[in-house]
């Protein structure tokens, strides 16, 4: 008899329990991602009420917007929540049933988790309106409209070349011009897409830094909500920390104040790859 074999027999023999070898549990499998669908009851399936998100490119004065309509007593504009990113596994097949049982899609509750956490962070504020402006959300603005079918867009703006040059200047070993070109074409790209399928209000970077309260009481005028001064002078308001990831953390943001944008490359220097958004955005 071979020696582990003895060895299990003596083991058995003492303890009444056999040594097997354990093997490896498989992964649960999870079934194909479904097609999201709009809320069944948007009345009961949704605690939020026409909520704002701002789209734009990486490197267009995302942070900068946040940081002065954050400074309005009735709006609430947190850092970047990526909340696209948030997903929701249903990891055995009773809860599977269970979810099916109950109407829900996996998509179906990750738009109520979705909800749930913008409607806590906006009741957590004693605000009124809510304003998420994760740049990477021009990936999903179908995905949003879906989930929030009242959802409102705000669009901003920036010379393409400037966008590019700031995003290449951020990182400049790890992100080359024709990396950065590549990289943040497709934010633009995803934009204008968003801009053909949705109404929005448009808003230039160009124009918040130049005319600051002319552009913030046009917004505030589309929001529904009257002009504040204080707006302007964001630095005097608490904003959380500006942190890498979750928006703009450079000495520029952190000065709190506003200051004028660099300028305008001539036409002659827009890249090729970028003249076709350029012209379609009013800058060519």
């Amino acid at each position: 008899m071979p020696w582990k074999s003895k060895v299990n027999a003596a083991v058995e023999g003492m303890t009444g329990y056999v040594i097997t070898r354990a093997r490896p549990r498989p992964a649960p499998v999870q079934p194909p991602r479904d097609e999201p669908r709009p809320p069944a009851d948007p009345e009961i399936d949704r605690l939020l009420r026409a909520p704002v998100f701002v789209l734009s490119p990486v490197r267009s004065g995302s942070t900068l917007f946040r940081v002065l309509l954050n400074s309005h007593s009735r709006i609430h504009a947190p850092h970047e929540l990526h909340v696209r990113r948030i997903a929701v596994t249903l990891t055995t097949e009773p809860v599977r049933q269970a979810m099916e049982a109950a109407g829900h899609r996996t998509s179906d509750i990750e738009h109520i988790l979705w909800d749930r956490l913008l409607h806590r962070e906006l009741v957590r504020s004693g605000k009124e309106i809510v304003v998420d402006k994760t740049p990477s959300n021009v990936f999903a603005h179908r995905r949003i409209t879906t989930c929030w079918p009242d959802a409102r867009f705000v669009y901003l703006l920036r010379h393409p070349a400037s966008i590019v040059r700031s995003w290449h200047e951020a990182d400049p070993q790890a992100r080359p011009v024709e990396e950065a070109v590549r990289h943040t074409l497709q934010y633009m790209r995803y934009l204008e897409e968003s801009r053909r399928r949705h109404e929005g209000l448009v808003v230039r970077y160009e124009t918040l830094v130049d005319d600051t309260e002319g552009e913030l009481r046009r917004v505030c005028a589309w929001l529904g909500v009257e002009y504040e001064p204080e707006m302007i002078r964001y630095g005097d308001k608490g904003h959380g920390e500006f942190v890498k990831g979750i928006g703009d953390w450079r000495d520029k943001i952190r000065s709190g104040r506003v200051q004028r944008g660099r300028p305008l490359p001539p036409p002659e220097e827009v890249a090729e790859p970028l003249r076709e958004i350029a012209a379609a955005w009013g800058y060519l």
